[in-house]
């Protein structure tokens, strides 16, 4: 066989939207008891994704639960990370490397998905900062060497997310991460939610620009007194 028949024969590209089957997979999220956390944890359980989300106290977890309904369990960081498949990171950004650093062993092995986004407020309103690894996932990265870090669901509004009378959050997430199979992973968990697509958006070096935009989203929410997201044009 030739070197041009061989090319011929090569298999299709793989379609960018061929994503896999997450609805088996347990969710976890730490800083479940916040209102991102809270919002998420709602969204893709009512979407029938197992959930579990935590906190540094375990009765608040289960406080949150309750409230949360459609079956979320509550437990303290450790277990909900110990049981847990894909484990989203929503802690406050002032205690994202303490909790993670805490967490590694019961992180090791697992897809994490980092939402958060450093952020500073003063008179002028909200800005980003930029953390001594880049961002706010580089560090998980940095800090969570035995696991799969990701990063997405940062443009998302906690408001529209705990809103039962809102059906569909028309909005696109940006995903990044080194391994195109867990990214995949993400993008499939985030069309989970009615309404939400997973877009691919690069490696973890662009998370910056990425959880930066937050700052900018907030200035159209206060102006225009809105909840606004994002759409990805022309994919």
């Amino acid at each position: 066989m030739t070197s041009t028949d061989s090319a011929a024969q090569k298999a299709p590209a793989k379609d960018p939207w061929d994503l896999p089957d997450v609805s088996g997979l347990v969710v976890g999220v730490l800083g479940g008891t916040g209102p991102q956390g809270k919002g998420l944890a709602y969204r893709l359980a009512k979407a029938g994704q197992k959930v579990i989300v935590g906190s540094r106290a375990a009765e608040r977890a289960r406080a949150a639960a309750e409230e949360i309904g459609h079956g979320v369990e509550g437990a303290d960081n450790a277990e909900t990370a110990r049981r847990s498949d894909i484990v989203i990171v929503a802690v406050p950004w002032d205690g994202h490397g303490k909790t993670l650093e805490s967490l590694r062993g019961e992180l090791a092995g697992k897809l994490v998905v980092d939402c958060v986004n450093p952020l500073g407020f003063d008179k002028k309103g909200a800005y980003a900062l930029k953390p001594e690894e880049g961002s706010a996932a580089e560090q998980a990265a940095a800090l969570l060497p035995d696991s799969r870090v990701t990063a997405a669901f940062h443009h998302l509004s906690a408001v529209l997310l705990q809103d039962p009378e809102i059906d569909e959050i028309d909005t696109d997430v940006m995903v990044l991460g080194e391994v195109r199979a867990d990214v995949e992973i993400v993008q499939a968990l985030a069309g989970r939610i009615a309404g939400m697509r997973g877009v691919f958006a690069g490696r973890l070096r662009n998370a910056h620009q990425v959880e930066s935009l937050v700052a900018n989203l907030i200035s159209v929410n206060r102006r225009y007194k809105a909840h606004a997201g994002l759409r990805v044009t022309d994919v």
